[in-house]
């Protein structure tokens, strides 16, 4: 039997569904600030509010999902703040936003001190790695609520841009060039998808991943990486017109976040992203190649779930592909062109 996403437990359907019904909601309280204007709002990667001094400030509040559930089982708790941190400082920084501070909500049915002390250094480590100061958060002991060893994670970022440097993908145009930069892994998404396939066909997370000299488990709880630093160095040389980070519905799922209803010259952009068999624009990770390999999942069902390697895009002009290669491996930050905006129908991403 074929382990999907939706027999896994999440249905992205009724995701969305659920997001369409709720914004109408959510707009309403727009318009309560007098100080502060709503820019961007729900649906957007980070909710973006309008403030005095010509700035705007960028929020994004998120979680790890059921990636935990492997921390639990592997009883390793030093890397998931890590990921905590990535989730919500990645999404501001699509906006063109530098993290400034971030606060950390940690809920357990038993406080045990030791734990806690590994969650909050990877949180610490994520927000070193970043830029972010760590001002504080809450932690609640809520017995009975939650299994024995168990806890939940959630993280507030903010961050600042200035209004002519806000990237809102407006100025996208036709012809120019989709840069990948790899993942380190699965990150913090499809996780529930992960844990089925490893229950259906038996997988021991103590087994070295083929390919590699880690095991399973260290492949799967390798944090989500954070783009921060080599970003803001290229935001500081050169004109980035969108970017998006490669989350909960793969990159068919976020890339078209970055486009505009139409381009300048009024044409209608789609992605077109170069995988062929086997994604030839960048390097196949061995963790995707066994998940893959075992579950029998086409990449019809694979990509639209995970990052497959991918984990954060950015779309810049052809004459500027040259200097964002240089400056990103100068960083250390590893790019790879995956492809292009053409013309098409609705925004999206087409399969070259």
């Amino acid at each position: 039997m074929v382990t999907t996403y939706k027999k896994a437990g999440v249905d992205i359907t009724g995701i969305k569904k659920s997001h369409s019904a709720i914004g109408q909601i959510i707009s309403s309280t727009h318009n309560l600030q007098k100080l502060a204007k709503v820019a961007h709002g729900f649906g957007h990667y980070a909710g973006i509010v309008e403030i005095p001094g010509n700035k705007f400030l960028a929020t994004h509040t998120d979680g790890v999902g059921t990636k935990l559930k492997l921390a639990f089982e592997l009883d390793r708790h030093d890397t998931i703040g890590i990921d905590l941190v990535a989730m919500c400082v990645n999404d501001i920084l699509v906006q063109g936003a530098e993290p400034l501070f971030f606060l950390d909500y940690l809920a357990c049915g038993k406080l045990l001190p030791e734990r806690v002390e590994d969650i909050v250094s990877g949180i610490s480590e994520g927000c070193l790695e970043s830029g972010s100061a760590l001002l504080g958060g809450e932690t609640a002991e809520m017995p009975g609520m939650y299994e024995s060893g168990e806890y939940d994670l959630a993280g507030f970022a903010v961050g600042a841009v200035e209004r002519e440097k806000l990237i809102d993908g407006k100025r996208i145009e036709i012809g120019d060039l989709l840069l990948g930069l790899p993942s380190s892994g699965v990150h913090s998404n499809g996780f529930s998808l992960v844990r089925k396939i490893l229950k259906d066909h038996k997988l021991n997370l103590k087994d070295i991943l083929p390919g590699t000299t880690e095991t399973l488990g260290e492949a799967l709880l390798t944090p989500t990486l954070i783009y921060v630093k080599p970003i803001l160095k290229l935001l500081a040389e050169i004109e980035i017109i969108g970017m998006s980070h490669i989350t909960g519905g793969g990159l068919p799922g976020n890339v078209p976040r970055m486009l505009p209803e139409k381009t300048p010259e009024g044409f209608v952009p789609v992605a077109e992203i170069e995988k062929s068999e086997h994604y030839n624009s960048w390097p196949e990770l061995p963790i995707f190649s066994l998940l893959q390999q075992v579950s029998g999942l086409p990449d019809e069902e694979l990509f639209p779930v995970f990052n497959m390697g991918i984990g954060f895009v950015i779309c810049v002009a052809e004459t500027n592909e040259g200097i964002a290669r240089e400056i990103l491996t100068k960083e250390g930050q590893p790019v790879f062109r995956i492809g292009q905006i053409v013309s098409g129908n609705k925004p999206e991403v087409c399969w070259k």
